[in-house]
Formats: C-alpha cells, structure tokens, sequence
C-alpha cells in the first residue's frame, strides 16, 4: 500500500481522520546461513507510521463478537455440547490408571 492508499483505507473503513502518513521499507537480515553454508535472506517488509488528527484515538475494533444465543440456543452448540460429552465418555472408557494418561492405541 502505498502512503495515499493507507490514508484512504483509515478515513473509508474506521472513519479516523489521518493527519500524516510516513513509510519506510525494513530490509530482511541475511546473515542466517543454511546448511550448505550459504546465506539466507529474511524478506523485506514496509513499516507504515500513522498519524491522527489532534485529540482523535483509535481502537481496534471487535473482529469476533460472541454470538448472542437465544432462549432455546443455537443447534451448533448444542451439537458441540453432544460432541464434546461422547468424548469424554470415550476418555472414560478407554482410560487405564496404570497406563497414566497414554491413550490405548499407543500402547504395544
């Protein structure tokens, strides 16, 4: 992205009114070496630098809300409950105190 399309992409999404932009381009480190001795180059990356407006703050917005269930709830946790309840009753019948937590199909 370039300075003109970061400012853009700020003011349209979250409506932050974006005073000045600054970029740089970080390059990757190559002194790693593989082992064929040869050397191996980090890729480069740009930093962008994000100024607001006087007075404006940003937080990040919430990109995975909780689902509000309703009074019956919704089947696909009612599935996960069904799921997760065979699983331990799985656990329970396939445990063996003497094998200390190792599941039955590892053992010889």
């Amino acid at each position: 992205m370039t300075r003109v399309d970061l400012r853009n992409y700020l003011e349209s999404i979250y409506q932050v009114p974006v005073a000045a932009v600054r970029t740089r381009v970080q390059h990757g480190s190559n002194r790693k070496r593989d082992h064929r001795h040869v050397r191996v180059k980090k890729p480069d990356y740009k930093v962008a630098y994000v100024q607001l407006a006087h007075g404006q703050t940003f937080t990040f917005p919430n990109l995975f809300p909780e689902k509000e269930q309703g009074p019956e709830g919704s089947a696909d946790a009612h599935l996960q409950d069904h799921f997760m309840e065979e699983q331990r009753q799985r656990q329970r019948r396939s445990s063996d105190p003497r094998h200390g937590g190792v599941p039955a199909w590892f053992s010889l």
